[in-house]
């Protein structure tokens, strides 16, 4: 899985000019998922974007994480992570799983995060969606993990 993981002031997303999620204080996690990908990847993710220490402490150093902030999380998911435009001019998306692969590791992500005390918003899963978002810093890592 890879995720980019943006500390945010506030962020929010939009399908047909509905909000259908939005944080203030806290991270926007853009998810990707490839084909060896499982339940065990997308709650190790979960535990990391949890505990990523990427929040300022009281020396300024970042050393808190969302969980220690009480920050929100907005997950969204986005194939397109798994992109490759090394050759040509269009991106292959074959790295991507398919959507019914995706979408239930995506909501494993959530629940877990969740299930730890998080408050989470999400996108709508395969819509067309308007992201917002003020990235705090800025600061934006990537996540990648393996099975």
């Amino acid at each position: 899985m890879r995720a980019v993981v943006q500390r945010v002031a506030r962020a929010s997303v939009t399908v047909d000019g509905e909000v259908v999620g939005s944080i203030g204080h806290g991270l926007c996690v853009l998810v990707g998922v490839t084909h060896h990908d499982d339940r065990a990847t997308a709650t190790k993710l979960a535990e990391r974007l949890w505990k990523l220490r990427i929040f300022a402490d009281d020396d300024d150093k970042m050393n808190r994480s969302v969980a220690d902030v009480e920050g929100a999380i907005l997950v969204i998911s986005q194939f397109t992570l798994y992109g490759d435009a090394r050759k040509g001019n269009r991106p292959s998306y074959i790295e991507a799983a398919r959507p019914e692969v995706a979408a239930p590791l995506i909501d494993v992500v959530v629940e877990r995060l969740r299930s730890l005390g998080a408050e989470v918003a999400t996108g709508r899963f395969g819509a067309d969606m308007a992201v917002e978002l003020v990235n705090d810093g800025p600061v934006t890592i990537l996540v990648e993990l393996t099975p």
